[in-house]
């Protein structure tokens, strides 16, 4: 029996010595380690044995046994090295060629202007605020001088989630929101960019949603000239240093007096040409003077304070200066559209 054992041992390292992959070690493994091997079918003559035989002869199976594992396991040792060599031979990349270019993005035309129009007024002494866009009906209209029943509802009555919170149609709301926080004391210089709602038919000047900015100053001794020169500052950093606004009279609830602002053509000069339909003047915003009734409701004294408000579509901001002719594209997200403002 001992003489079996040791033979095995000799034909099992042997074989193991001469596999050429680690299936082949595997199967030599199952054949003289497993249940039904050879080695297996010796200990089970062990009966035969005396008492003081069987020990050795069990300690000698053990020795047999690590022996053969010992073997298998070096074997498997090397054969995975030299299998990580040759796929590192074979699959070897060359890092000195040329990478693949990498795409890089662009911001979007309408993130451009926002944040020239931010850093304008910021450099102008002005606060960017922030507010929801589901709104009470009270900070959408009624704090803006639009009780329930006014007629100029009937433009911008749009998207009601209960009869007293809908999407907002302007960013006015948060004006009247900052201003309540200051407790009716000035100064308040502040601007409100975000999306607004209203119901609108979709076409290349229309859309159900759109980016607006509006600003708000209110102080002691404002004046009209205040928003005059303000305004002038816009016009020339959006759209060039030579350019001149005017104002036309118009109406508009939370303001009084209330102003249409128009800026000479930049394509023209003035001249009149098809962009502004042969006037030489473009309408860009609306603006005027914060109507006592706003500044009463949100705690301000009408007598003490003063301010003016304007607000401008960011949109059509962004058309005008970049000479784009529908406003569905700022929102198809067409990667050839909008990677022509890499350099804006």
């Amino acid at each position: 029996m001992q003489e079996q054992l040791k033979q095995l041992e000799k034909e099992a390292v042997a074989k193991v010595e001469g596999a050429q992959s680690l299936k082949e070690v595997n199967d030599v493994r199952v054949a003289y380690l497993g249940k039904k091997g050879p080695i297996t079918e010796v200990l089970r003559g062990m009966g035969k044995l005396s008492a003081e035989e069987r020990p050795k002869m069990g300690a000698l199976a053990n020795e047999v046994r690590e022996t053969i594992a010992a073997a298998i396991a070096e074997k498997n040792a090397r054969l995975e090295e030299e299998e990580v060599k040759r796929k590192l031979k074979e699959q070897t990349i060359d890092v000195t060629l040329p990478g693949s270019p990498v795409k890089t993005g662009s911001k979007h035309p309408l993130t451009i202007v926002i944040e020239d129009i931010e850093d304008l007024f910021i450099s102008m002494g002005y606060s960017v605020e922030e507010g929801p866009e589901v709104e009470t009906d009270y900070y959408n209209f009624e704090a803006l001088n639009l009780p329930k029943d006014h007629p100029a509802r009937d433009m911008q009555d749009s998207f009601y989630i209960t009869e007293d919170t809908l999407m907002r149609t302007q960013t006015s709301p948060v004006q009247t929101r900052t201003m309540e926080k200051h407790k009716g004391k000035g100064p308040v210089k502040i601007i409100c960019p975000g999306k607004v709602y209203r119901r609108d038919n979709d076409d290349a000047t229309h859309s159900h949603q759109f980016m607006q900015i509006e600003g708000l100053c209110v102080d002691h001794n404002i004046s009209m000239s205040d928003l005059k020169g303000t305004l002038e500052t816009v016009a020339k950093k959006m759209f060039g240093e030579e350019r001149e606004i005017r104002l036309r009279p118009s109406f508009f609830p939370f303001t009084e007096p209330s102003v249409e602002v128009d800026v000479s053509c930049f394509k023209c000069g003035g001249k009149g040409c098809s962009v502004c339909k042969q006037t030489g003047w473009i309408e860009i915003l609306g603006a005027g003077m914060v109507h006592p009734n706003v500044l009463e409701m949100a705690g301000f004294d009408s007598k003490q304070y003063q301010g003016f408000a304007f607000g401008m579509g960011v949109e059509r901001i962004a058309m005008l200066k970049y000479g784009i002719d529908d406003i569905r594209h700022f929102y198809t997200n067409d990667v050839r559209f909008l990677s022509q403002f890499k350099q804006a």
